[in-house]
């Protein structure tokens, strides 16, 4: 098994409109067919997955550590991207089979129907409490509020996803002009520098970054923007594409059953969940114990992404909905 943080190729295919995506010139890696052993082994095919650089993806690496993929005879690589939609590309291209990613970049494929697919839920945020994401601000900022935000410089990892969405619908509940916030693009690695050199005012970031710029350091954690919009939210979905599902069904069924069964374990798991961020995020072991984990689960809340892809019509960031009949095929 391999967890790579190496850069994916196609990822400068995704500088283009998602209309261009099937452009990349990266060649088709596929899975390799299940082959019959004498003694009735099989052979592990190889399977290249998109996860973001982020606690969430503990789960992941752990599962495979676990050894569970490799009971349905998957050997898996995970490379890195910065959202869903930077994988899009590379699931259409042939580089990865599947993806786990927000779901807006699934959204935008379906409404130019270029065959993408949720198959399962990957994590969900936390409905009370310290959730799994949150908004910062330096200590000295002045920005404490929701409504602080307005006419601010805000970060997101991705611009026009789940993080500016509910951002704008709380800014806009607490009584603030959400159409006056300029949402800057900054990787969530990059978040705590950007507000330490003033590019930006407050920065929208999973943990373990919300807890490193909340806590030592005393930034204020302005809101939980999910719990304020759509509390227990999606926050990552497994992707793939209607061809995959089409022509190899065999090998989305075997994913499938692996990922609900690894994000079970990991419920139940969390140690070792922590233990894979220690090891593929290089942070210290008492950063992780801090870490707010998400709830784990391969069951898709179907209302909760239509409310969000609501929020997205209103504010502008789609201009339709997608047909969730066809986006949404849950393995």
């Amino acid at each position: 098994m391999k967890k790579t943080l190496a850069a994916l190729g196609v990822l400068a295919a995704a500088a283009l409109a998602l209309s261009g995506c099937t452009d990349s010139g990266a060649a088709p890696t596929g899975a390799a067919p299940t082959s019959d052993a004498g003694d009735g082994a099989t052979e592990n095919r190889s399977v290249r997955v998109a996860a973001l650089p982020i606690a969430e993806s503990g789960a992941l690496w752990a599962a495979i550590d676990e050894g569970i993929f490799a009971d349905y005879g998957l050997d898996v690589e995970v490379v890195p991207a910065q959202g869903g939609a930077q994988a899009i590309p590379a699931l259409l291209s042939g580089d990865i089979q599947f993806a786990i990613g927000q779901p807006f970049g699934p959204f935008r494929a379906d409404l130019q129907d270029l065959g993408i697919v949720i198959i399962g839920d990957y994590a969900n945020s936390l409905a009370e409490g310290k959730d799994v994401n949150g908004v910062v601000s330096l200590a000295d900022s002045g920005i404490t509020t929701p409504a602080d935000l307005a006419g601010k410089r805000v970060s997101v990892n991705s611009l026009g996803a789940a993080g500016d969405v509910t951002i704008m619908k709380a800014v806009q509940d607490a009584g603030g002009d959400p159409t006056t916030i300029e949402f800057v693009e900054v990787a969530f690695p990059d978040a705590q520098a950007q507000l330490e050199a003033g590019n930006i005012d407050a920065a929208w970031v999973p943990d373990p970054f919300q807890s490193i710029i909340t806590g030592p350091e005393g930034g204020n954690l302005i809101m939980h923007p999910y719990q304020e919009t759509i509390p227990g939210l999606t926050v990552l979905t497994n992707i793939t594409t209607a061809d995959m599902l089409e022509s190899d069904p065999e090998l989305v069924a075997d994913w499938s059953a692996a990922m609900a069964e690894a994000l079970d374990w990991a419920m139940g798991n969390e140690d070792a969940v922590r233990a894979a961020i220690v090891e593929n995020m290089g942070i210290p072991e008492e950063a992780a114990a801090g870490i707010t984990l998400p709830t784990f689960t391969s069951e898709i809340i179907v209302s909760d992404l239509e409310a969000l892809a609501d929020l997205a019509v209103e504010f502008g960031v789609l201009d339709a909905l997608p047909d969730f009949d066809r986006l949404v095929q849950q393995q």
